[in-house]
């Protein structure tokens, strides 16, 4: 049975239900993503891309899914606790796939600015919306059609013109359901010309909720000249599924740092699709994955360079115990007409058990001669000799190991560009290396 099958009944049997708990800019695309599913399956494990991950598996269990719009029961006080030393956020809480501001956000908001749910934003701001939900994410494709379908509601970033704000939005997706759930995510994110903003998400799952699937959908539009720090980091639990597929288009000059940060996880498969569609854009993606236990972390990335004079540079790194398995496949691609580009690409693994499995293939696709581009991908073990130095030292061999591994993660963590938060992943990657899981009560609300 195809795992789409059953989403496809639910639509059809309460369409108007759907419908009417949404907006007509997010209603007006269902009708054609709907066509787009009757005729389409999920990834496979072993299609093409997808050679360690099956996302139709992911989908295939009966989640339950909110179309009523029905109250999540929680105590956004007692729920989450987090923020980074040093660093003032303005906050947006989502529980489950609902959004909830932070009691100050809205009043301090800088004017223009919005950082809401997308279903206001498509009730106050339709032609904003219009304008942009849906144009980058392709309907093609049959993880983006079910989400369009089903997703009622989101969270819409918009930072207007010129305007650079000097303290980061932070939002925070939280699992909290102890039924099994599917939370339908949908991100639009606008960043506009000569514009400057950090975003940082966060995803948990609290630990006495029951399994969880994220079908997360996350629209990026990075205007010309403008620039975007955004550093997405998932710390969730072993029940807990996540398929994320970014698409992000930049504009003239401008510039995107984009980290995907996997501290813990259960079976979670990442896209970034990026592209770089005029002159003088720059890229920089970066990402790290510890794994341990039996869980599964894929990350796909496809940087597209369309235009003259771009750059981007690709770095992702693994540490996999137990036996944890990963999978990392990225793509460089540029176009007939992108003379002068220069595009890196690294992949950089260490796997610390004999169980611990990891896939690796990086790709370049290059149509133009005038060019500057090079991939790279290594697997390997801890240093014997370097563990060996530090124990003659008199280090014992746990914590040798810890601090090797963490040393090894530094020049991603280094790449954040989110200056409070290079502290915090150094505090949060130590405990996870020493096998101590952080949570949201582990912080202090400061927002």
């Amino acid at each position: 049975m195809n795992s789409l099958d059953q989403y496809i009944e639910l639509y059809l049997e309460h369409r108007d239900i759907v419908d009417s708990h949404s907006a007509p800019a997010l209603n007006r695309l269902r009708p054609e993503a709907l066509e787009v599913l009757e005729r389409s399956r999920l990834p496979h494990k072993g299609d093409e891309g997808y050679e360690r991950t099956s996302v139709d598996d992911m989908f295939a269990p009966d989640f339950g899914v909110n179309i009523s719009r029905m109250p999540v029961e929680a105590d956004l006080a007692a729920t989450f606790k987090c923020d980074v030393p040093n660093m003032s956020t303005l906050l947006g809480i989502t529980l489950n796939d609902t959004f909830h501001p932070s009691a100050t956000l809205v009043k301090r908001l800088p004017e223009g600015v919005i950082f809401t749910s997308l279903r206001e934003a498509a009730e106050k701001h339709p032609e904003l919306v219009e304008r942009y939900y849906g144009s980058l994410a392709p309907l093609t494709e049959a993880a983006v059609a079910l989400n369009t379908l089903l997703a009622q509601d989101g969270v819409m970033i918009y930072v207007p013109r010129g305007m650079k704000l000097d303290r980061p939005l932070q939002l925070v997706n939280i699992f909290c359901s102890r039924e099994p759930v599917m939370a339908v995510r949908r991100v639009l994110v606008v960043i506009e010309e000569g514009a400057e903003a950090q975003i940082l998400v966060c995803d948990h799952t609290q630990p006495e909720a029951g399994a969880s699937l994220s079908s997360q959908v996350v629209e990026i539009a990075v205007g010309r000249n403008a620039r975007l720090d955004y550093c997405d980091m998932e710390e969730s639990t072993s029940a807990t599924s996540r398929h994320s597929r970014m698409f992000v288009r930049q504009e003239a000059d401008s510039y995107l740092n984009f980290n995907g940060i996997t501290l813990s996880c259960g079976n979670t498969r990442n896209d970034y699709n990026i592209d770089l569609t005029a002159p003088g854009c720059e890229t920089r993606l970066s990402g790290m994955v510890i794994g341990s236990d039996r869980r599964h972390a894929d990350n796909n990335s496809v940087v597209r360079h369309l235009a003259p004079r771009c750059k981007s540079n690709q770095l992702f790194k693994y540490v996999l115990d137990d036996d944890s398995t990963g999978a990392f496949e990225g793509s460089i691609l540029v176009a007939p007409g992108a003379q002068h580009t220069e595009a890196y690409q690294s992949n950089r693994n260490i796997l610390a058990a004999p169980g611990a499995r990891m896939h690796t293939r990086p790709q370049l696709e290059i149509y133009n001669d005038d060019v500057k581009c090079s991939h790279g991908a290594t697997t390997g073990q801890l240093d014997d000799e370097a563990l060996f130095y530090m124990r003659t030292r008199g280090i014992p061999e746990r914590e040798a190991r810890v601090m090797l591994m963490q040393a090894f993660m530094t020049d991603v963590i280094d790449s954040v560009g989110i200056e409070g938060l290079r502290d915090r992943l150094r505090h949060l990657v130590e405990r996870r290396f020493a096998g101590v899981s952080a949570t949201c009560g582990d912080c202090p609300v400061n927002s």
